[in-house]
């Protein structure tokens, strides 16, 4: 398949459901050049070899569907990005949502690949676990393309990618964005040992340390976040408390320390990123308390009852993607606030500087400090 141009009106394609604000965009230079270039490139004749890995809103896989290749397959870690996908899809490409489906990393995915298109990711843990996949699993000819904006790209990115594959060149830059090219994929003798999940001991104040375990894409990896560290220390439950939610639960820290803490209680985790999902069912598994945490990937709390709950705890993000922005720290603050019943509370922790309590207060209700240092704040609200 030659090089295809793009009629695809990208600047129709939206993030939602995700927040959406005038300064986060769902599409960005490096998803262009991605795609120019794998154009020049050429597109694999055959259906069914090209991958779409890390795309955020849709724009590489609908530009990629554009182009006319079919039978593509697709990852996203977070639950925003496949569901603003397959909404996008539908608006712009209605005639195509089934030339592509969405798959988790593995064999199912990469299998039989020649093509790969990487949007990448922000740590380097995240870049090799996806690499060490590509190797394990594609095609032994295949080729990958990995974009980024110039700023969020360093030379350990090449170093990465050159542990997998013989050849890995760079792209001149357009509009402060490049792409990596990888090419001749090493013998499987030569890769590096699988690290992952990754694993860390930490004391948390109980009577063993906390085994921590996180598959790569998990944000903080397998370390107590400050903030978190700050919350368990100060984290005191009911004791008649039987459920918890522990909402956006990353490496399944909170929840893992609460059911240690509180033997009685059972915990609904939830978290928007696949990864996180996963490294917080190892965490529970690694640390015997498996039966007494549910972890689902859920768009915020949304596959619970309004009034449904009465605990939840938070500790939000304050950035989206490399954007640092409030809108999603109060999306989840305001479902929180939809699923407490009446008398339910929040327990929260948040960076100082940005001063939440008042969103609290609007969002959940009445708002208390529990406790402050220089960076963080916690507080308790509780539902009218």
């Amino acid at each position: 398949m030659g090089g295809s141009s793009l009629s695809l009106d990208f600047s129709a394609l939206r993030r939602w459901p995700d927040v959406e604000a005038e300064n986060l965009h769902a599409v960005d230079a490096a998803d262009r050049l991605l795609l120019d270039l794998a154009a020049e490139a050429g597109w694999p004749a055959e259906p069914g070899r090209v991958v779409v890995l890390g795309d955020h809103y849709g724009a590489l896989t609908l530009g990629t569907l554009d182009a006319g290749v079919r039978g593509l397959r697709v990852h996203q870690d977070a639950l925003s990005g496949v569901r603003a996908t397959e909404s996008n899809a539908k608006n712009l490409l209605p005639s195509f949502v089934d030339e592509y489906v969405s798959l988790p990393l593995g064999v199912e995915l990469l299998g039989g690949a020649t093509m790969i298109l990487l949007a990448l990711p922000r740590s380097l843990d995240a870049l090799e676990e996806i690499t060490a996949a590509i190797a394990r699993y594609a095609d032994p000819t295949v080729t990958v393309m990995a974009s980024g904006r110039i700023k969020h790209m360093n030379l350990s990115m090449n170093e990465v990618l050159g542990r997998y594959f013989g050849t890995v060149s760079v792209s001149l830059a357009r509009q402060k964005s490049r792409v990596l090219t990888a090419s001749g994929l090493l013998p499987a003798t030569q890769y590096p040992a699988d690290r992952f999940p990754l694993a860390q001991s930490v004391p948390a104040g109980l009577e063993k340390p906390l085994e921590l375990r996180a598959f790569a894409q998990t944000f903080g990896g397998a370390k107590l976040d400050p903030g978190t560290r700050f919350l368990l220390e100060h984290l005191e439950l009911p004791d008649t408390a039987t459920r918890a939610v522990d909402l956006g639960c990353g490496n399944g820290t909170i929840a893992t320390f609460m059911t240690l803490k509180y033997t009685q209680l059972t915990v609904h985790a939830s978290d928007q990123s696949a990864s996180a999902v996963a490294s917080t069912t190892a965490t529970a598994l690694a640390n015997g308390v498996s039966e007494q945490i549910t972890a689902v990937q859920d768009d915020a709390l949304g596959s619970l009852a309004d009034s449904s709950e009465e605990l939840v705890v938070l500790n939000p993000p304050f950035h989206m993607g490399n954007t640092v922005h409030a809108g999603i720290a109060l999306k989840l603050i305001k479902d929180a606030g939809r699923v407490l019943t009446p008398g339910g509370e929040l327990w929260c922790v948040w960076n100082s500087h940005l001063g939440y309590r008042g969103q609290l207060e609007k969002l959940v209700g009445p708002t208390r400090q529990i406790a402050r240092n220089p960076k963080f704040t916690i507080t308790v609200s509780t539902k009218p």
